[in-house]
Formats: C-alpha cells, structure tokens, sequence
C-alpha cells in the first residue's frame, strides 16, 4: 500500500480540507497521513474562525512523518500565510517527496477568505514552483494571473501563464464555467482536456480538496499523470454524483460511494 500525506487545514464538518484528503487516500486503497496546518471552525455554510498553528509545530507535524514512513506523494491544500508556506517550502524541499500537488487554495465554497491577501506572491514564488502538477479552479488562477477566464481559449492562456511560474504540470479546473465540466491539462507543449457531465446539485462542498488528493493518490500508485487526473476525475464525478445533503448549505461529497450509498 502506498503512503500519502495531505498538508492542509482541517474542516471540523468532515467535507473538506484534511478530512476530505483523508477520505479519498482511504477510498482509493492507500495510506493517508495529515499535516494541518490550520484547523478551521467550518460548515457547509460559512466558515466562523481560522487558527493557524505556529510554525513549530507545522514543522514537527512534517519531521515526525518523514523520518518515520516512506512518502510516496503529497498534496498541498490550505496555506493562510506566508510563514506557513516558508515552513512548508523548506521541509518539503529537505525531504523530496517525489510527487507534490498542490491545490492552491484561496477561499471557501461560501467565499469566504482562506489565504490572506499578502501570501499571494509567496505562493507564486515559493510554492508554486515545487508542484508537479498545480490545480487552481477559474477563481484562483484569475487572481494568480490577473485575467479573465470566460472560454476555453482564456483557460489555455492562463494555464500558458500559471505554467512559466514553475510547476512541472497545471491542470486548470474549469467548474465554475458554463457547460460540461471541462478541466485543461497543460505541460508546457500540448493541451489536454477532461470533459464529463454537469451534475446540478448544490452539494460540491470540498470537490476542489477531494480532486486533488484523489490525482495525489494515483500518482503514487505510480499511475502517468494523464491516466491520474482521468482516474481522479471519474471518482470525483462519482463522489459528486452521489453527494450527501448534509448541513443547511454545501452538502458534501460522497467519498465512499463505491462502497455505500
């Protein structure tokens, strides 16, 4: 069985964050281990409080990891600020993962703020470049790149721009668009697009989470990226697919719907 770590912070309503990680490294049959580095007073309708952990113990959390069990992949969800991301940067550049994805997480499914205003460019500078494959929805890479993402070709020049600031792959997910749910795969020579089905529902609290860590679970089990992110789509599709109408707001996605529905 392969080991994979989320860093992340938590989502006390279990649908997304680290608990969303979790589920899906369960779901997809490996071992899934937690880094968190915030812990979140959230539901499936607002987000009340952020306590980030000091950088101390975010750096603990990853020692106490990696010097004791093989890592075969991580996913990066949620870095408030930037000595959050300095601490992560720095342990993960040690250690050497040898797969890192990072979701570049900047608010909630309600909008409210999760990174704050001022960590933008060290997530560009200092996170950024340590991706293997780096998935902002439409939301985040128009704040990364500073344009607006309304079409196809708009995704295709954005991923071009989000590319040149140093992740190996970008897979720009293209939820919050119009049509079918398409999402562009982008390596620095040629596009490659994933398309399935809109399914109308509501209940799409922690999709982005769960996308993430379910590519971060294929690729360590040694999966090519095009077959990762086609696997990771097909089980996020599911998950959505078979949503739970938990909570007065986003219910969330239904991880084990292969297992129980």
């Amino acid at each position: 069985m392969k080991h994979v770590l989320t860093i992340a912070g938590s989502d006390c309503s279990g649908g997304a964050g680290i608990q969303a990680d979790l589920k899906t490294f369960s779901a997809l049959g490996t071992y899934g281990m937690s880094v968190i580095t915030s812990v979140v007073a959230e539901n499936t309708s607002r987000v009340i409080s952020i306590h980030d952990l000091p950088p101390s113990v975010l750096s603990d959390q990853l020692d106490a990891v990696f010097e004791d069990i093989q890592v075969d992949a991580v996913k990066v969800g949620m870095l408030s600020d930037v000595t959050i991301m300095e601490t992560v940067v720095h342990k993960l550049t040690f250690y050497k993962p040898p797969f890192i994805v990072i979701d570049p997480v900047m608010s909630a499914k309600g909008g409210q703020a999760l990174m704050k205003s001022d960590a933008l460019t060290a997530l560009i500078d200092k996170i950024v470049p340590l991706a293997y494959i780096l998935t902002p929805n439409i939301p985040e890479a128009e704040t990364m790149t500073g344009l607006s993402i309304t079409t196809v070709e708009d995704m295709k020049i954005a991923a071009n721009r989000i590319y040149s600031m140093g992740s190996k792959y970008v897979l720009l997910k293209g939820g919050h668009l119009k049509g079918a749910a398409l999402d562009l795969l982008y390596d620095g020579n040629s596009y490659t697009t994933y398309s399935s089905e809109r399914i109308l529902t509501k209940n799409t609290h922690g999709t982005g989470c769960t996308f993430s860590s379910a590519i971060t679970a294929c690729l360590a089990k040694g999966l090519p990226v095009e077959k990762a992110i086609d696997k990771a789509k097909e089980y996020i599709t599911g998950a959505i697919r078979h949503a739970l109408p938990i909570g007065k707001g986003h219910g969330p996605t239904n991880h084990f719907f292969s297992f129980y529905r």
